[in-house]
């Protein structure tokens, strides 16, 4: 290293003196890179769509994950996506802000009259309001939202597979709420028991709703074909510990001829665990 720039700690410049005349070209191109792409923050991936409350007709908007920006990174074993830079699931969940009526988006738009007098009698006549000028959804503002759409369910007289679904989504954002809860939390340990508790019980609860549609309602349900819900069931009787009862459902996945690859060999991985 030159001296060339020594003689200005005059200037008080003196811990300057070893700064280079030329950057090296691989250096001044990452640096130029990192300048001009700017960190993507949770807000980015978000936009405010609008709905209309099929109970009262309200006009609101929510916030919804962009399709397309959000990158899929992986998926727990209970089929939970885990997305890049936001967990989608904080979004799922639709709340009329004038009525209280909630359900996730893949059920928000449909209700009968009668279902709607049920909410309107149930929950709009005691609802005080919901948050509307957020950001971005923190865990606790998805928690809250999931489980007003599980009490709109309740209410309508949902479907088994309806409950069910949304127990399951609950249960997920409990579980990323675990992940992401700071250390300095205060009495740590005890509020992850609590969440860990929540999350087994949103589990029991989404296990027994899909067993009870299993026979009862056609497929597709909640999306997925049949041996995916087949699937689904051995996975959560496994994490409520009925290992027997899971191999069981396993079995019916791993036998059947027209079941694809992909959730067979989902089937092999959740085998595997219990070995």
């Amino acid at each position: 290293m030159s001296d060339l720039f020594s003689g200005l700690e005059e200037f008080g410049l003196g811990g300057l003196k070893n700064v280079e005349v030329f950057e090296k070209e691989e250096q001044k191109n990452a640096e130029e890179a990192a300048e001009a792409k700017p960190k993507i923050t949770e807000a980015d991936l978000l936009f405010d769509k609008t709905h209309t409350c099929p109970a009262c007709s309200n006009k609101f908007k929510v916030k919804t994950v962009r399709i397309g920006k959000a990158k899929l990174i992986s998926a727990d074993t209970d089929l939970r996506p885990r997305y890049q830079g936001v967990d989608s699931l904080k979004y799922d969940a639709i709340v009329c802000p004038q009525c209280g009526y909630s359900a996730l988006s893949r059920y928000y738009d449909y209700l009968s009259v009668a279902q709607s007098k049920l909410v309107k009698e149930t929950i709009s006549a005691n609802f005080k309001g919901i948050a509307t000028e957020l950001e971005v959804y923190s865990y606790d503002d998805a928690i809250a939202r999931h489980k007003l759409a599980l009490l709109s369910t309740v209410v309508k007289r949902g479907k088994n597979s309806e409950r069910a679904f949304t127990c399951l989504k609950l249960a997920w954002i409990l579980r990323g709420k675990q992940e992401t809860l700071p250390k300095d939390t205060p009495n740590y340990n005890d509020a992850k028991a609590k969440l860990a508790a929540e999350e087994a019980d949103c589990i029991k609860k989404a296990h027994d709703g899909f067993l009870a549609a299993f026979s009862n309602e056609s497929f597709p349900m909640c999306g997925m074909d049949e041996f995916t819900t087949t699937y689904l069931i051995a996975e959560l009787a496994r994490r409520m510990g009925n290992e027997d009862e899971a191999k069981r459902w396993l079995s019916k996945v791993l036998t059947a001829r027209d079941a694809n690859e992909r959730i067979k060999n989902k089937a092999r991985e959740i085998k595997d665990l219990m070995k």
